[in-house]
């Protein structure tokens, strides 16, 4: 789909809940719900938005859509590549009509995948000292372990790309950063250079391209899933804004924490009216919910054209 497609397609209203379907729901994340198909998964994205691991109680209209269109877009480039297979079942359109799923909204927010194991690791890659490896950078010279050069300063782009996955905790609960021996204890270690590997190669494939588009991608986490054989599969979302850190290129300078197409808006607005970060979160004022929407079909449009 276009970029005028998918904008022209996103509801006037966010839909923060997914019910009413004809297959059971299996598990409720964040933002996605995913249903049960026997043969298959329907993972459907909804509106909702989290900040400081908190369900806020406003959506923002089409955000949904919007990553998953984006996570489409990225998953065809990841295959065109050749980096990895994704977990899409190959006929998107066919399989939403042989299961009955013929709500146009909703099949825009919607992937029927695999049934897949996710790995018990999150794989995050950074490129740019940026949030928590920044906090960590200033402590102790290193980010999860590797040593960087002294005197980088915030937002610096780093020699080369790292690895930093992380533990995939318990909802509500915050992610570990491990280093290479945990990680490799936790899938084995064949598997975790394969995913090693295979994260770099799509940061680079998305920090590319991004490039192309005026914007840097600063860092972004990726899950990998396996089938029965132990072929590796790319799961869930991938290079959009809300699994990734994209900066404008034209305002981009270090020393300073760059703007972002995501939901920064959101963060800014809750720590400036001094929220303690715990449930109920607050609501959020129009032009919050308008600027972040913004914010999100910015980053399709210059991705996707």
């Amino acid at each position: 789909m276009t970029y005028a497609e998918i904008a022209a397609a996103l509801p006037a209203k966010a839909v923060t809940s997914i019910d009413g379907l004809s297959f059971p729901k299996i598990a409720s994340g964040k933002v996605r719900e995913i249903f049960d198909l026997g043969d298959a998964l329907l993972i459907a994205a909804s509106d909702r938005l989290s900040a400081f691991d908190v369900i806020l109680p406003d959506g923002i209209p089409g955000k949904g859509v919007i990553l998953t269109q984006i996570s489409n877009w990225w998953f065809a480039q990841a295959e065109k590549a050749n980096i990895l297979p994704n977990h899409l079942l190959p006929d998107q359109a066919g399989e939403f009509a042989r299961r009955g799923i013929n709500d146009r909204g909703l099949q825009l927010r919607s992937m029927i995948v695999r049934k897949l194991k996710p790995l018990t690791i999150e794989c995050v890659v950074r490129g740019y000292l940026v949030g928590s490896g920044w906090s960590s950078y200033k402590k102790t010279g290193d980010v999860c372990g590797i040593k960087l050069p002294a005197g980088l300063r915030q937002a610096d782009k780093l020699p080369e790309p790292i690895f930093t996955p992380t533990t995939k905790a318990p909802k509500g609960q915050h992610d570990e950063p491990i280093n290479d021996e945990q990680g490799a204890a936790a899938v084995g270690a064949a598997l975790y250079e394969k995913v090693k590997a295979a994260s770099l190669a799509l940061y680079k494939l998305g920090h590319d391209r991004a490039k192309q588009a005026g914007m840097i991608l600063a860092d972004t986490k990726f899950e990998f899933g396996t089938d029965a054989d132990g072929k590796l599969f790319i799961i869930d979302e991938v290079l959009t804004p809300d699994s990734s850190r994209y900066w404008p290129a034209e305002s981009y300078a270090p020393d300073q924490s760059p703007p972002s197409y995501d939901k920064q808006f959101v963060r800014d607005h809750l720590l400036a009216i001094n929220w303690d970060q715990k449930p109920p979160a607050p609501r959020l004022p129009e032009n919050v919910i308008a600027d972040t929407r913004a914010k999100y079909l910015a980053a399709l449009k210059n991705l996707i054209g």
